[in-house]
């Protein structure tokens, strides 16, 4: 007997990996170079939780995903021409920065306000997705305190693999050291799960799921509510490049341990 989910997955846009990355210390903080300007795409490890919880609600009928993103609504629109093309789910914005350098506190403190504020939410079926890492925001911490907020005490990360048992709980497999994976079991919902990479590849582009998804999308994001994050809890200062650093000798005839010797000494140095 399937059992239907109420499946949140956070996640937003962070700037194109491709894209030269330059940090620049503006007025009311660091942030990057012509960052409203930069082509963005959905966060890679938020895409791997959203297409998991796609895959979730389908061999579960009932169940619902929404994605929830804090970020620029401006941007959100581009990124969402794309992603709603995958897979089906409802939109709810919180319109914020999506920066690196915001507070992984504040940011936590946005996304599980906008939880609770979701109608008709029933945390004995909710499941909170996310990634268990982040191109941008990457604390590792955000999933962790989102669950402290909501009052969820299990918390899974570095997730790969969920599957629901007969009797309806759910088996985990985290990533650990070692390319193993510790399984767990979880006995019921509520959970929240921090998504590695997962099983699923990238679902090919659906026009017709685009057009039913960009009917709740647009007006989610005409009413996204100001997240009001104020960024004042982390002071940076500076923010630079990193510095590329290149010392070649070319030698002949030297013991393997003399050369590894001198690496080791060279680092510490």
């Amino acid at each position: 007997m399937s059992t239907a989910y109420q499946i949140i997955v956070c996640g937003s846009l962070v700037p194109d990996p491709l894209q030269t990355l330059e940090p620049v210390q503006a007025a009311t903080g660091p942030a990057l170079k012509n960052e409203m300007m930069l082509p963005s795409v959905l966060d890679p490890w938020a895409g791997h939780a959203l297409f998991e919880a796609a895959n979730l609600a389908k061999q579960n009928p009932g169940s619902k995903v929404t994605l929830l993103s804090l970020g620029p609504k401006a941007k959100l629109q581009q990124l969402m021409m794309t992603i709603a093309q995958k897979v089906p789910f409802e939109l709810v914005v919180v319109d914020g920065s999506a920066s690196g350098f915001m507070d992984s506190t504040e940011v936590a403190a946005a996304l599980a306000a906008a939880i609770e504020k979701i109608p008709g939410l029933d945390k004995t079926k909710l499941l909170v997705f996310g990634g268990c890492a982040s191109a941008s925001r990457d604390a590792g911490v955000t999933m962790q305190l989102i669950a402290e907020q909501l009052g969820i005490s299990d918390v899974f990360l570095g997730v790969d693999e969920l599957k629901v048992q007969p009797d309806g709980s759910l088996q985990l497999f985290e990533r650990i050291e070692g390319g193993q994976y510790q399984v767990s079991t979880c006995a019921c919902a509520p959970v929240v799960i921090g998504w590695a990479t997962g099983n699923l590849p990238e679902p090919p582009n659906n026009p017709q799921v685009g057009m039913a998804n960009m009917r709740g999308i647009m007006p989610a994001l005409q009413k996204a509510a100001p997240a009001g994050l104020k960024g004042d809890k982390i002071k940076f200062a500076s923010v630079e490049l990193p510095k590329q650093v290149r010392q070649t000798r070319i030698v002949k005839d030297t013991p393997v341990d003399e050369i590894a010797n001198e690496i080791v000494t060279w680092m510490k140095g």
